[in-house]
């Protein structure tokens, strides 16, 4: 079983930088995707993949999640 982190809660409200160098600190392993709340996104599961939304103030908006 894994112990690798999949999800950030912590992060939601913290500037979209912020919250990118904790994403990449605690997942090395992951590309990290940072996308305008609201965009449009293809879906799918990619376990190679975090995407963090910000809002119009460039804070995070939404949990991080690997996916």
């Amino acid at each position: 079983m894994s112990t690798a982190k999949t999800s950030w809660p912590e992060v939601v409200g913290w500037p979209a930088a912020q919250a990118v160098t904790q994403v990449g600190t605690d997942r090395p392993d992951v590309a990290i995707e940072v996308l305008p709340s609201g965009t449009s996104v293809a879906p799918g599961f990619n376990g190679e993949r975090v995407r963090v939304f910000f809002d119009g103030t460039g804070s995070v908006a939404a949990t991080p999640s690997v996916g």
